[in-house]
């Protein structure tokens, strides 16, 4: 089957932007809820006593869940009702940011990150179920990158409302107003969240079983290039506020800068999620398409991690961190498009929650060795070049390794 873009079959609606504005601000609301505990990290470290380890353990807990929990989230999201599954996982995650206000100890805030975890896994499963069901190839780039717009962006809140606020007022009223005030999206949700199935397949393909996806290389290319960009995501979300304040003596309100590196990212995402779609509407393959934003925006995000710690000017090293900001938002755009065309509507919801399980074992691993080479060596040198090098083998992996963009044939 030869590669080439889709005709033209449905447009946006009024509807479907207010679907994509809701599921955006959910993944907003889920990256404040993630990251906000990095943000805390020196406070929490100085009242706990906490070394960079047991940080690093902290960071990883809630991924522990997360990673493991996709592929159940995978599973509900193509068997049920998507919408329902969404909205449980959300309430679940907002009561466990609200009760890490009340936590008393490395204990406590272990298993709240775990509940943490095991509620935000059944975001990406179900954006992906409802985009796949709702917009055809031409329109996913948009689409994806709208809702993944929402990343960066609870980053940049996490990050720039987070630090201030908790300069103020301390850490734990932040976690409790957060989670309070968060549950609220679930009131426009229920009124506006899609009730029909959406676009009429073109065609009609069984269900594949699990061994079908996992016999597939571009499902073991599109785990493994997640692994690597989450890598370097996870790196900066846990480390970068500690980084500043450890080495580079930045004030608690100074770190609210970091909140820029992201905010730079979610207005790009959209903007190359258009141009992705835009290309393979003007005759280019979505591999070169989709595929050549994503490895360039990775390649730009790691060489910028490493550039920005060999620097000695402080102010120098923010501006690195930006370009950082500008290549995560470049590969954010493309990450679930690419799987989606490649799944298909029948697998989404399950080659996602795959991919996601892998990708997020970065999540638990990254932070943990991280930890012990900060302890190990006393900076955070060798941390930021392992990122950087990940970062650059998952370019591999998506150029090399990720087949053809083109929906698998299950029959």
């Amino acid at each position: 089957m030869t590669e080439t873009a889709r005709p033209a079959t449905r447009d946006f609606t009024s509807a479907l932007w207010i679907v994509l504005a809701l599921l955006s601000t959910s993944l907003l609301i889920n990256y404040v809820d993630r990251s906000s505990i990095s943000t805390a990290a020196p406070l929490i470290r100085d009242e706990f006593a906490l070394s960079a380890s047991q940080l690093g353990l902290l960071f990883s807990a809630f991924s522990w869940t997360y990673a493991f929990f996709l592929v159940l989230s995978g599973w509900l999201a193509d068997r049920y009702n998507v919408n329902w599954i969404l909205a449980i996982g959300f309430a679940l995650w907002s009561v466990s940011t609200l009760l890490t206000g009340f936590a008393n100890g490395l204990l406590t805030f272990f298993l709240l990150r775990l509940f943490l975890g095991m509620g935000e896994s059944v975001a990406y499963p179900c954006y992906s179920r409802i985009v796949v069901r709702q917009f055809p190839e031409h329109r996913r780039g948009l689409a994806n990158s709208v809702i993944a717009s929402g990343m960066p962006g609870g980053l940049a809140v996490g990050t720039f409302a987070g630090a201030i606020v908790m300069g103020q007022f301390g850490w734990r009223p932040f976690f409790i107003f957060l989670g309070a005030g968060t549950m609220l999206w679930l009131i426009p949700w229920f009124i506006n969240m899609p009730r029909q199935e959406g676009l009429a397949q073109t065609s009609v393909q069984s269900s594949p079983s699990v061994a079908k996806i996992l016999a597939q290389r571009s499902f073991w290319g599109t785990c493994a290039g997640l692994f690597a960009l989450n890598f370097v995501l996870y790196f900066m979300i846990n480390w970068l506020p500690l980084y500043l304040v450890s080495e580079r003596g930045f004030a608690m309100d100074r770190v609210a800068t970091v909140g820029f590196v992201y905010l730079i990212a979610a207005v790009l995402s959209p903007l190359f999620g258009w141009l992705s779609d835009y290309m393979i509407m003007v005759g280019v393959t979505p591999s070169k398409s989709r595929k050549s934003i994503m490895a360039g925006g990775l390649a730009i995000a790691a060489l910028s991690l490493l550039a920005g710690v060999l620097v000695e000017k402080p102010e120098v090293a923010l501006v690195l961190l930006l370009f950082a900001g500008v290549g995560f938002g470049l590969s954010n755009s493309q990450t679930f498009a690419i799987s989606q065309t490649l799944a298909g509507p029948n697998a989404s919801g399950r080659w996602t929650g795959f991919q996601n399980f892998v990708g997020n074992l970065a999540g638990i691993l990254g932070p943990i060795i991280a930890g012990e080479l900060i302890d190990r060596t006393g900076n955070f040198f060798w941390a930021f070049a392992l990122t950087t090098m990940v970062g650059l083998l998952g370019v591999i992996v998506w150029v090399f390794v990720v087949g053809p963009l083109q929906q698998i044939n299950w029959d």
